[in-house]
């Protein structure tokens, strides 16, 4: 079967198509504490870029946990480019802000300023502008508008012996909830269906990202789930992980991956809130939120964090209990329908 996406593949803009064409050695970079659409995207964008001749580092600030490593490829990934590359373009996946890019933007600031530059990314937070940047709010993932740029490049999505469907398939499981979140559209459903044509593992993704999970995980979320509380008469639902649990429980701090949208199930609530505690002392918030009801963005856009209008996140530079009484003050706000 062959499901065509050239109609689709019309939305990429001009200029990402002919930087992406005419690159010959790429710096592709992914999302700090990166998660599969963020790896299968900058995964799937060298394999794009070597189809055509040319060479790509993929980099990410993090070492990439041992949940994707299912992913085909991703032993690929660098913390740091490669010294002896002579790079002519830097394209960044899934990185609602340059910000998110993490400490190596830093530590290579002369050559990621210097390089010309393609973002590719769909948050709706995100106001990137350049000529070569890419925002689509509509795709439900960004690998979900790799796969259009492939179409549009006129590289097959079985290509690289099917590692590029395999890369692209893990991201739109992973941000959609194997197609259960309201973000997946008829266009995110062809793709999907033109990845499966293409040899991508859709079962095997499905099952590895939301149906398997080692014990020491599962001891973690039910730390976290016992502590859940609720404001707003309800309407709000919140719960925090501390670092205490993750010792407690063995767990990778990667496993706390999944909590938030369990209590994004909560029968009434309209918004589900998610309080971590980072290293550095800051408190990192995920939300979700349900249809129809408070923007995501808007209460995590007061903390200066983005997203999508059902989930986004933020962090806080304050310690855990300083920072959820002014999560959840902003968040009853909004579920009453206050005004400023």
């Amino acid at each position: 079967m062959t499901i065509d996406l050239r109609p689709f593949s019309e939305t990429v803009p001009d200029e990402v198509l002919e930087r992406l064409s005419r690159t010959r050695r790429v710096l592709a970079v992914s999302h700090e504490n990166p998660d599969a659409d963020t790896i299968g995207a900058t995964l799937g964008v060298g394999l794009l870029v070597e189809a055509q001749g040319g060479r790509a580092t993929l980099v990410c600030t993090d070492l990439v946990p041992r949940l994707y490593g299912f992913i085909e490829g991703v032993e690929r990934f660098r913390t740091d480019p490669d010294p002896s590359e002579a790079y002519d373009l830097l394209v960044v996946s899934d990185c609602g802000t340059l910000d998110r890019i993490g400490a190596v933007r830093g530590r290579h600031a002369a050559l990621f300023d210097r390089l010309p530059r393609v973002i590719i990314d769909h948050h709706a937070s995100n106001g990137a502008s350049g000529p070569a940047d890419w925002v689509d709010p509509d795709a439900a993932a960004t690998c979900e508008m790799v796969a259009l740029l492939a179409t549009r490049m006129g590289v097959p999505l079985d290509a690289a012996g099917g590692r590029l469907a395999g890369a692209l398939i893990a991201g739109l499981v992973m941000d959609t909830a194997t197609f259960a979140h309201p973000n997946t559209t008829p266009r995110t459903l062809a793709v999907a269906a033109a990845l499966v044509a293409a040899g991508a593992p859709l079962s095997e993704a499905s099952r590895r990202l939301y149906r398997t999970k080692p014990a020491a995980q599962l001891r973690l979320f039910g730390r976290v789930l016992d502590r859940l509380e609720t404001a707003a008469d309800g309407r709000i639902v919140h719960a925090a992980l501390l670092d205490a649990d993750l010792a407690a429980t063995g767990s990778e701090a990667t496993y706390s991956e999944g909590i938030i949208d369990l209590l994004a199930q909560a029968e009434q609530a309209d918004v589900a809130i998610l309080f971590k505690e980072a290293p550095d002392g800051a408190t990192r918030i995920s939300v979700r939120t349900r249809p129809g009801g408070v923007d995501a963005t808007v209460l995590t856009g007061v903390f200066g964090g983005g997203g999508h209008a059902r989930a986004a996140g933020a962090t806080i530079s304050a310690p855990l209990e300083g920072a959820r009484p002014l999560v959840l003050a902003e968040a009853a706000r909004l579920v009453a329908g206050r005004p400023d």
